[in-house]
């Protein structure tokens, strides 16, 4: 037996010495160490042998197995390193050579339009709010002072949900909520997606976009509703522009009034943007009706407010040149990546 555990441990390092991948040199293993390897049989004879022989060949067996398993793991090792070495070869970076064009994306022209209106009111200490574009009716013409005969209460001008509950035609109810929850001073404007039975075309659609602002404290007047959309319309459309208040009706504002830049392509000299008239039309505005001050319990001797509302729509067809509304929505790659 002991010829025999010499003559394993010679043709074990022979072997390993050929072996060059994990898989045979785990072949080895088995062979030798497994449960039918070479070693593991010798062993198991040597309970035919006398005593003596049992003590001498179970110290000579048990030193061969140490040895074959120093050289296993040594193998393992050295295997592992060379397929990791030669894996390195294989996924070598040249550094000179000229890198990949990555095609990066584009903010939607609607996306952009809506982050600079925001930030303009973000600068002039606004807050963001949000509400649901599922909402009550209450909430989108109760409490704005749209009464039950308002014609913007028709099915033919709001989509319905149930006789309660509608996909909001504005973000007003936002003013609402706000008026609800917070108490004076209020400085907030509310972006987001609005709905109404239209018929898209190039003007209409019957998704859009609004960003809506509501300020209520003591002692604000027309003035302050004033000033602060002048100051808006020159931040977003350029130092020169002028604006125009028109008088208007709203149910939820009074006085109200619609509100006139000075056309930022002609510079007010008549075009085709604004129609030979030197101004175009951006917003409705007023100052808030006591009726909606008094839904949030506020007490109208004491608070007064001004609100405010424009579609992003119309403000990025005005700035960007875009003729037609549809286009925002048709996901045509070959417009949207004009705006890089």
């Amino acid at each position: 037996m002991q010829e025999q555990l010499n003559r394993i441990l010679e043709e074990a390092k022979a072997q390993m010495a050929k072996a060059k991948t994990q898989a045979e040199t785990d072949e080895i293993r088995v062979k030798l160490l497994g449960k039918k390897g070479e070693l593991t049989q010798i062993l198991r004879g040597m309970g035919k042998l006398s005593p003596e022989e049992r003590k001498e060949t179970g110290q000579m067996a048990n030193k061969v197995r140490s040895q074959i398993e120093g050289m296993l793991n040594d193998k393992f090792e050295a295997v592992k390193q060379a397929a990791k070495e030669a894996q390195f070869k294989i996924e070598k970076v040249d550094v000179t050579e000229p890198g990949v064009a990555r095609n990066l994306g584009v903010k939607h022209p609607l996306t952009r339009t809506m982050e600079e209106i925001s930030q303009v009111f973000m600068n002039m200490g606004f807050s963001i709010v949000e509400g649901p574009e599922v909402e009550t009716v209450y909430n989108n013409f109760d409490a704005l002072n749209a009464g039950p005969n308002h014609p913007a209460r028709d099915m033919t001008d709001t989509f319905y949900i149930t006789e309660d509950v509608l996909l909001r035609t504005q973000t007003s109810p936002v003013q609402v909520r706000t008026l609800l929850k917070q108490d004076p001073p209020i400085k907030v404007i509310s972006p987001g997606r609005c709905f109404r039975c239209d018929t898209p075309d190039a003007t209409h659609s019957p998704m859009f976009h609004q960003v809506e602002g509501l300020v209520v404290d003591e002692g604000i007047t027309m003035a302050d509703l004033k000033g602060t959309l002048d100051s808006f319309a020159k931040q977003l459309f350029g130092p020169d522009t002028k604006t125009k208040f028109r008088p208007h009706h709203f149910p939820f504002t009074e006085p109200s009034a619609e509100v006139d830049v000075s056309c930022f392509k002609c510079g007010g000299k008549g075009c085709r943007v604004c129609k030979g008239s030197g101004w175009i039309e951006i917003l409705g505005c007023g100052m808030v009706h006591p009726n909606v001050l008094k839904v949030g319990g506020l007490d109208t001797e004491k608070y007064t407010g001004f609100a405010f509302g424009m579609g992003v729509e119309r403000v990025a067809m005005l700035k960007y040149g875009v003729d037609d509304i549809r286009l925002f929505y048709e996901n045509d790659m070959r417009f949207i990546e004009q705006f890089k």
